[in-house]
């Protein structure tokens, strides 16, 4: 995928703009050494008899061209955020919908450091080239052209010994680009490489500390900081050594002003204003020859970041159609899976689930259990084969509609940062307020807001840890069942519940009126349910009344008994 560009007429208003404004400062920078070099020349005629006014006019004209000069800076510091900014808002709006659309087995494959990194660390560095680097490189470039040209007009053998000077000092500056480009490179690496592994310490931070790794811990982050360090450095070096080729760029093509000034003058070639007037505006010239350094920097440090955000958006998004589930709403809530493969964790799947019916969906661990919920939520698609909801495929709908149709509970679906009724509405947010008290009194979120001073506006932080694990499965019950949808997925749900919470899960299960799938390894839970479907390396083993299933397959019952040998060693 290619990374978008501003709108078409923005971007070339701006850049027209930028352009225009690097015109009017070479203007500036052109009127000030004109003005020397009438100064300079009245100053050492004898026969002049107006230097106390032309030094007035000079001092005011040297006042008019310094606001109209800082004005004209203001002006392109705000064109320049203007593009930059506008570019980063378009990228952040593609790479947000790239990342809602993206598998949660794909997601797997980066950290959560890397995902921000995008989001923050390469949309700075693009923003940079863009406002810093890309803006000041039009302008700098008009200036430089513009004065040099007016240089040539006013003496061309100086425009010509201050063009031999800069031109070997840009190329000199472009010999850097390889090293400082490897350079940006290595710690960009080695900074991804710190963040992704601070992030993983701030999450499991109790683990490290209850495990007794906190020294070995500190040990590898100072090992990864060190060699950031080292990174930085090393990229730090280059890009003095760019700076510093520019700043002797100058310095060296004053001299060769200086120099070729000093010849015409004494061949009577030029005046010595003249000769004052093109060292000026070399001098004039310096900032604008650094700012053309610094956007070799920034040039280099935003190739890296493209290549990142452009390998991050080639990973295959998940396809959506537009057509709405209204379809789905009101029917009964039938589910079948016909011979669905999924690498890696399903292998020709086939099942039904009758309407209204609760699956027990049991077995070892990496069985597919919770793939088979996912495909219902469509958090994965099928390689193979066909889901279907009351005879529709569930591939022909958007996922967003899915909401209403399907509620899901499951540890990787955590309580959001916010208040509680933000959480409780957050499938439904124009929910009734009879709907809402339904879904609560149902979970019994009511009780536990009754004790809560703030109710609904109670606040969650970090996934919900200050409140017990009861608590927030409660609230994630009641905000999947909101308005009733025809399929409820329980993705080990029951784990580790107090036995408040535990009672108002089989509350649940007894009084919900459309289907349930629910993967669960408690024997007493599947025992609840009308159906069990026991998996084994993704395939489905054995199907049947728990009850029955228990005793006529020795597979499940054996499954079971090691659960409990493994619960009372416990």
């Amino acid at each position: 995928m290619s990374l978008p560009m501003l709108p078409g007429e923005q971007r070339t208003a701006l850049m027209v703009r930028l352009v225009l404004n690097g015109v009017l400062q070479a203007a500036a920078t052109v009127s000030g050494a004109l003005l020397i070099k009438n100064t300079f020349d009245r100053l050492i005629d004898p026969t002049s008899a107006t230097l106390d006014t032309s030094l007035m006019w000079t001092a005011l004209g040297f006042a008019v061209l310094a606001v109209a000069s800082a004005g004209l800076r203001m002006l392109e510091r705000v064109d320049a955020e203007q593009l930059g900014q506008d570019y980063v808002h378009r990228l952040r709006v593609v790479l947000y919908g790239h990342l809602s659309a993206l598998s949660p087995r794909t997601l797997q494959k980066y950290s959560r450091g890397g995902i921000m990194l995008r989001f923050i660390g390469d949309l700075t560095a693009l923003r940079q080239w863009v406002s810093l680097g890309l803006a000041r490189l039009i302008v700098a470039s008009a200036t430089v052209t513009t004065t040099l040209l007016a240089l040539a007009v006013v003496s061309w053998p100086l425009a010509i010994a201050v063009g031999a000077v800069l031109l070997p000092g840009m190329a000199l500056s472009l010999l850097l680009g390889k090293p400082l480009l490897q350079a940006t490179r290595e710690s960009r690496r080695r900074r991804s490489r710190l963040a992704g592994n601070l992030n993983e310490q701030v999450a499991s931070m109790a683990v490290v500390q209850v495990s007794g790794q906190t020294r070995r811990e500190q040990k590898r982050v100072e090992r990864q900081s060190r060699q950031l360090k080292r990174a930085m450095m090393l990229r730090a070096r280059i890009i003095g050594g760019l700076r510093a080729a520019t700043t002797a760029t100058t310095t060296v093509a004053t001299g060769a002003a200086l120099i070729a000034g000093a010849m015409l003058v004494a061949r009577g070639q030029t005046t010595p204003g003249t000769v004052v007037a093109a060292m000026s505006i070399v001098g004039f010239l310096m900032p604008s020859l650094r700012d053309l350094g610094r956007v070799y920097e920034y040039w280099q440090g935003a190739r890296v970041s493209r290549e990142k955000i452009r390998q991050f958006l080639d990973r295959p998004a998940q396809t959506d159609k537009s057509r709405r589930a209204s379809g789905l709403r009101n029917g009964p809530g039938h589910l079948s899976f016909r011979k669905v493969t999924v690498p890696g964790s399903l292998v020709r799947f086939t099942a039904e689930a009758a309407p209204g019916s609760v699956i027990a969906v049991t077995g070892p661990n990496g069985a597919g259990k919770s793939t088979v919920l996912s495909l219902v939520a469509r958090l994965v698609d099928p390689q193979r084969g066909r889901v279907r909801l009351d005879g529709k495929d569930l591939q022909g709908f958007a996922r967003d509609s899915l909401r209403r149709v399907v509620g899901m509970v499951s540890p990787d679906l955590p309580l959001l940062r916010g208040s509680i009724g933000r959480n409780l509405a957050y499938r439904w947010r124009s929910a009734p307020a009879e709907e809402k008290a339904r879904a609560c009194a149902m979970c019994g979120v009511d009780e536990l807001l009754a004790g809560l001073p703030d109710g609904e506006d109670t606040r969650i932080i970090d996934a919900g840890t200050n409140l017990s694990t009861g608590q927030r499965q409660r609230i994630a019950l009641a905000r999947a069942i909101l308005g009733n949808p025809p399929v409820l997925l329980l993705d080990e749900a029951d784990a580790n519940l107090d036995p408040e919470a535990s009672a108002v899960f089989n509350e649940v299960l007894a009084n919900y009126e459309g289907t349930v799938l629910m993967v669960t390894h408690q024997l007493d839970r599947a025992l609840c349910a009308d159906v069990m479907w026991y998996m084994e390396s993704g395939q489905l083993v054995a199907a049947g009344e728990p009850d029955e299933l228990l005793q006529s397959d020795w597979r499940v019952a054996e499954f079971f008994r090691q659960g409990n040998r493994q619960a009372l060693a416990s």
